[in-house]
């Protein structure tokens, strides 16, 4: 397990060199810090779900840095989504649409994706560079998220590859989830963004 601070450009390309080989990097987003792996490799995002602990009924969310990336994991937009697109990305709104083909199978048991841009400098210069990353809480399930890479090395650091210490990150809820396969759409988890933000965006 390597840890690299963020000063300078050196963090970037071991990232961008350690998630080419399929294995895991963890990284600050705008909420705590997060697990991630390519997207569209099936064999690195069932090595998530390992370091996790987590079931495979409970799909792995996909960041990714613009929207040019985001049509390319989605089957295809809605007027809704796009919408709240709009107006909450970047930021901790996550959009539940139909899986885009070419992602890693494992991500979802269901036909589904959840989407999102974070509102963090890292996170996004990151997934610029690398493409669409499937990303959890760097955390085991059932643990308390990792607001910062000690919490990560210490809990786990057998698991991850290389850890990115951006500082600490600002901790707080997960995302809001809105699933707009549905007409109308439908509020999944409730999140920083409230549901009565999310109807005034949809009704206006």
């Amino acid at each position: 397990m390597e840890i690299v601070t963020t000063i300078g450009s050196e963090w970037k390309k071991r990232a961008i060199e350690v998630l080419a080989r399929g294995e895991l990097v963890a990284f600050p987003t705008d909420t705590v810090y997060g697990l991630g792996a390519d997207a569209f490799n099936d064999q690195a995002v069932r090595k998530l779900y390992l370091a996790k602990g987590r079931s495979h009924e409970k799909a792995i969310p996909v960041l990714v840095a613009n929207l040019e990336q985001f049509v390319d994991v989605v089957d295809r937009t809605t007027f809704a989504a796009m919408r709240l697109v709009e107006k909450f990305w970047p930021g901790p709104l996550t959009i539940v649409l139909g899986q885009g083909s070419g992602l890693a199978s494992s991500i979802s048991v269901h036909a589904t994706v959840g989407v999102r841009i974070p509102d963090h400098p890292i996170a996004q210069e990151l997934i610029l560079e690398t493409g669409p990353l499937a990303v959890t809480s760097a955390n085991r399930s059932g643990d308390p998220e990792a607001c910062t890479a000690e919490e990560i090395e210490a809990k786990m650091g057998a698991q991850v590859h290389l850890i990115v210490d951006g500082g600490r990150t600002l901790g707080g809820q997960p995302s809001t989830v809105v699933d707009c396969t549905q007409d109308p759409p439908k509020i999944l988890r409730a999140g920083p963004i409230s549901d009565e933000e999310i109807h005034t965006v949809l009704q206006a």
